[in-house]
């Protein structure tokens, strides 16, 4: 019923930020797709635009003439998680074939959980595919599973970044982003960035003020002591105030590279305070805070005003 389906799925969704619309437009599928698991699934593979051929950047692409692809399938694979618990085979079947035109990553872990043993025979099968599309999505579970456990992925990166080709390296280091923003000294040691900064560092912020829309100029010095080049991971961290006054941290990239012997830098950033869907901004003193292989290192703080 592709009435009721939009009438559905339009409800409310512009003032949902993206993860956020892939809920409602999911639950409209469940009101019009047939109630018969396999009959929706065929519904589904059938309105799918072609496999791309190969490692085809096409499985990113919009929706196109000849199917559906992209992140228009983000709530199909949540429709197929709900719905699939208890075919789960065909759930899977499934998954393979949105895997090919998005991704399928969010929605195996509900089968990962319900059934395991079917779910990661099915997985292990999956890592021989044709399709690299298939075989992709390693680096996002690695950097998810990083959150709840850290030790367990820098173990991980230990055992698997010794002698790895060029292609794993940037997969390891994909699945290595979260605790590398973090600072994690296991894991920057991994990478051969976990020394300290043997020198100074002093941040400068302009303007001291500013409002909601403006941009922020970071201004940081490096100054080596040291009698050989080091190799630098710098990243930033804004500590926003909330509505209630509080501040949470929010860590930036800023740059990687190597501090010649005995040199001096300047590197220069301008932070934009420009509200997006995911962040709103509140008045107050924001402190600023620079890691450099994950220790702080200079510290400064600028005025938020309304705009």
């Amino acid at each position: 019923d592709a009435k009721r389906f939009k009438r559905l799925a339009e409800t409310g969704l512009k003032a949902l930020e993206l993860k956020a619309r892939a809920i409602p437009v999911c639950a409209a599928l469940e009101a019009t797709l047939p109630a018969d698991f396999m009959s929706a699934t065929n519904v589904i593979e059938a309105a799918l635009a072609p496999a791309p051929a190969g490692d085809d950047a096409a499985v990113r692409a919009p929706v196109a003439d000849d199917g559906l692809r992209g992140w228009v399938l983000w709530p199909v694979g949540e429709f197929v998680a709900r719905r699939g618990l208890a075919h789960p085979e065909r759930a899977l079947a499934t998954l393979h074939a949105l895997t090919q035109r998005f991704t399928a990553e969010f929605s195996l872990r509900p089968l990962i959980v319900a059934h395991p043993a079917l779910a990661f025979d099915t997985l292990s099968r999956w890592c021989s595919d044709d399709s690299p599309h298939v075989r992709r999505s390693v680096a996002n579970h690695l950097n998810d599973i990083a959150k709840d456990h850290p030790a367990l992925v820098c173990a991980w990166v230990e055992e698997h970044l010794t002698g790895a080709a060029p292609e794993r390296r940037a997969l390891l280091r994909h699945a290595s982003r979260t605790l590398i923003k973090q600072g994690d000294v296991r894991m920057l040691l991994a990478w051969g960035l976990g020394a300290p900064l043997r020198g100074s560092a002093a941040l400068q912020l302009a303007p001291g003020a500013l409002r909601v829309g403006e941009s922020l100029t970071l201004s940081l010095t490096l100054v080596s002591c040291a009698a050989r080049a080091q190799v630098l991971a710098i990243d930033y961290v804004v500590h926003h105030v909330k509505a209630g006054g509080h501040t949470t941290p929010k860590v930036f990239k800023g740059w990687q590279l190597s501090l010649p012997a005995r040199g001096e830098l300047v590197l220069v950033k301008r932070h934009s305070m420009c509200e997006i869907t995911t962040r709103r901004y509140h008045p107050g003193r924001h402190g600023v805070a620079v890691q450099i292989n994950g220790r702080t290192v200079a510290e400064a703080s600028f005025v938020l005003e309304s705009a």
